[in-house]
This record gives structure tokens, sequence and C-alpha cells, in this order.
């Protein structure tokens, strides 16, 4: 009886586990506020910029995209220094399921009050409040994201692709915790979702 016992416990444990997509997590605090900034301003090419997300659960994982909506870079002397852009929360797709009915069942979930409640919150914003050069064509950018009705200061790396007065190109690869900014569904009791969110950005803004 106890071998049976310890068999079920540790199955149980392996159910109820569940890993955060890879990537480095962005370092969270409270909101700041942006200072002033000088500079040219670059609109964003939305039909270029590209946001990816993926996200784990204990029986699976799934990726999709979303899009960016408008935004402009603030470039001083080729170099990014500020900025804000505008993400349509409304865009969210999966990308990795074919069944259309699945499909969307999923996207419907993600944007229902379990997840983003975009009906109340139809776009996030993220506003650069610091860019510090890391040398090596990489950039540290602090800015305050706001999902749902929740604002925090985020800092992650980014790759810089190509920066000058009139194009500015960059990367990043990054986590956050959702339940930072009250998206705390925890999912089913045996197929329980990760509390990280994995964001590839791939953003560009000319002239």
């Amino acid at each position: 009886m106890k071998k049976v016992i310890f068999s079920f416990s540790i199955a149980a444990l392996a159910v109820g586990c569940v890993s955060n997509p890879e990537g480095n997590k962005a370092e969270t605090t409270d909101a700041v506020v942006a200072a002033a900034v000088e500079g040219d301003r670059l609109a964003v090419d939305t039909t270029v910029s590209t946001i990816a997300w993926h996200g784990r659960k204990v029986t699976g994982e799934h990726t999709g995209s979303i899009k960016l909506q408008s935004g402009d870079l603030v470039i001083n002397e080729g170099k990014l220094t500020g900025g804000s852009f505008i993400i349509d929360m409304n865009s969210i797709e999966n990308k990795d399921v074919t069944d259309p009915e699945f499909k969307g069942k999923l996207e419907n979930h993600l944007k229902s009050d379990d997840f983003f409640a975009v009906e109340k919150y139809p776009v996030s914003k993220f506003e650069i409040t610091e860019v510090k050069d890391l040398g090596n064509n990489k950039v540290s950018i602090a800015g305050n994201l706001t999902l749902r009705d929740a604002t925090k200061n985020i800092t992650y790396e980014a790759d810089v692709i190509e920066s000058s007065a009139d194009k500015f190109a960059a990367k990043a690869d990054f986590n956050i915790n959702r339940k930072d900014w009250g998206v705390a569904y925890e999912g089913m009791k045996d197929d329980l979702i990760s509390d990280e969110i994995n964001f590839k950005i791939n953003l560009v803004a000319a002239q």
C-alpha cells in the first residue's frame, strides 16, 4: 500500500509542475515617470514589426502573434532615446493549432476576462523610460508596460540591427510574469498554465 501511495504522489507532482517558456525574465518594478527626451520621431512600421508570444502548460504549449497598432521611436544622433507603441489586443492569434474550432476557442479564451479582457482593454501600451547602451550593438530598454488596468516597468536587453537618423531596427526576446499584471488564471487543476509568457519582438521604425 505504501508503494502505491508513493507512486501516486510522484505522478501527481509531475502533473502539477509546469515549466516557463525559455527566455530571460525581464526585471519588473513599479511604473516610473518617463523623462522628456530630445530627438527626431520615427514612425513604427506596423506592417513589418512583429510580436510573437509563447506560453506553456503541463500538457503542452502554444505559440502565436499579436499586432502593433501604432507607435513612434525617438532617435537622437542615430541612437534610440525614447518612444512608445500601442498593441492591438484584439489581434491575438494562435499559430500552432490547426483545427479551426479549437483555434477559435483558444483565441477567444485569451481575449476573455480569464486572460487579457480585450473587450474592456482593447489596447496595451509600452512607453520607453530609459535606454542604456551596452556596447556590441546591444541596449538595455526600460519602459512602462500597461496590460489590462495595470502598469509595471520592465527592463530587458535588445539587439540593435540598424540605428540611424532615418531608421531604427531591433529585436528582443524576454519573459514577463503575467500575474504581475493581474492575469491570474491558473488553468485546469491537472493542466496548470505557466506564470511566464515569452515575447519575441522585432521592431522597425523609419521616416
